[in-house]
C-alpha cells in the first residue's frame, strides 16, 4: 500500500471549496464575522494569494495525516516496517502482507467510513484546540460552533474522499 499523492492533493482542495460556501455571508459568513467582531472593511486587503496558497499547503498536511486515520490498512503496514524484510519480495513478512491485503485490503474502504473517521477526528482534534483557543480569546459559542463545524465537515469530506479513492 502506497501513499496516494494525487488523491491527497485533491482532498486538500476540500477546505478551500467548502470555505467559499461555509463562510459566504448567505451561509455562516455573517455569523462568523459577528462572532469575530469583524466588519467587511476589516476583511479587505492583505495578500490573498499567499493566504490561499498557505491554506492549501496546510490542507495538504491535514489530508496526509488523515490518510493514516481513515485507511486502517496503513496501520497494518506501519507495524510491519520494523522488519527489515517487510518489502522484499519472497520474504515471509512480504508474503504475509500480501495474504493480508488479499483478505482484508478492501475492508472499511468506503466514503462513509472515511467520513465517519474524518468527522471524529474533527471533533476530537479540532474542537479541543479551537475551543481552548476561543475560551482564552474570550470568543463565544457561536464562534466555536461556526469554526469547529466547518472543520468537522471538512475533515469528514476529506476522509471520505481519501478512504474511497486512495
Amino acid at each position: 500500500m502506497e501513499f496516494n499523492f494525487l488523491i491527497t492533493a485533491l482532498a486538500a482542495l476540500v477546505p478551500l471549496i467548502l470555505g467559499f460556501i461555509w463562510y459566504n455571508p448567505k451561509v455562516f459568513g455573517t455569523a462568523w464575522m459577528n462572532a469575530c467582531g469583524f466588519t467587511e472593511e476589516d476583511l479587505k486587503g492583505g495578500n490573498m494569494a499567499l493566504v490561499f496558497i498557505l491554506s492549501y499547503v496546510f490542507s495538504f498536511f491535514l489530508a496526509a495525516m488523515l490518510t493514516g486515520i481513515v485507511i486502517h490498512q496503513f496501520n497494518f503496514f506501519s507495524s510491519l516496517m520494523a522488519d527489515p524484510a517487510w518489502n522484499e519480495v519472497g520474504s515471509e513478512t512480504y508474503k504475509f502482507s500480501q495474504i493480508y491485503m488479499e483478505n482484508y485490503g478492501q475492508n472499511h474502504r468506503s466514503f462513509g467510513h472515511g467520513a465517519l473517521h474524518g468527522g471524529i477526528a474533527g471533533l476530537f482534534f479540532v474542537l479541543p484546540v479551537l475551543g481552548t483557543n476561543a475560551m482564552f480569546e474570550k470568543k463565544g459559542f457561536k464562534y466555536i460552533a461556526v469554526n469547529v463545524g466547518y472543520w468537522v465537515v471538512c475533515l469528514a469530506l476529506m476522509g471520505g474522499v481519501i478512504c474511497q479513492f486512495a
